[in-house]
């Protein structure tokens, strides 16, 4: 069950990442807001539910490749016609993530302090 929660959680939270960062320009201030925390809860969920021991490494690893691409908004923003849209959708993409391996980091390092 809560494996099936954490996928959701997973699904759910992309396509909101998605459409926060098509139409961030169009969300008024307090429902952007609502919609990122819900973004950095479904992220939390994620790191804590769907994460196995095993995937650890790779998540992290692809946690800081999506992280250190969603810092690089301003490069994806320059190019013509469709750069905001992937600037936001990459930016959104990240602070979703970024709770997620927060949770699993921490995680880790206790795994790592029990042996």
């Amino acid at each position: 069950m809560a494996a099936k929660i954490g996928q959701w959680a997973f699904m759910v939270g992309v396509l909101i990442a998605v459409v926060i960062g098509l139409f961030s320009s169009r969300l008024g201030a307090d429902l952007g807001g609502w919609l990122v925390l819900l973004l950095v809860v479904l992220g939390l969920i994620v790191g804590l539910l769907n994460v196995t021991e095993r995937e650890t490494t790779p998540f992290l690893v692809a946690a800081a490749a999506l992280m250190l691409t969603g810092l690089s908004g301003d490069t994806l923003s320059n190019i013509p016609k469709i750069g905001s849209y992937l600037s936001g959708i990459v930016v959104q993409i990240a602070v979703f993530v970024t709770p997620a391996a927060i949770v699993v980091a921490l995680k880790a390092i206790q795994s790592l302090a029990k042996e």
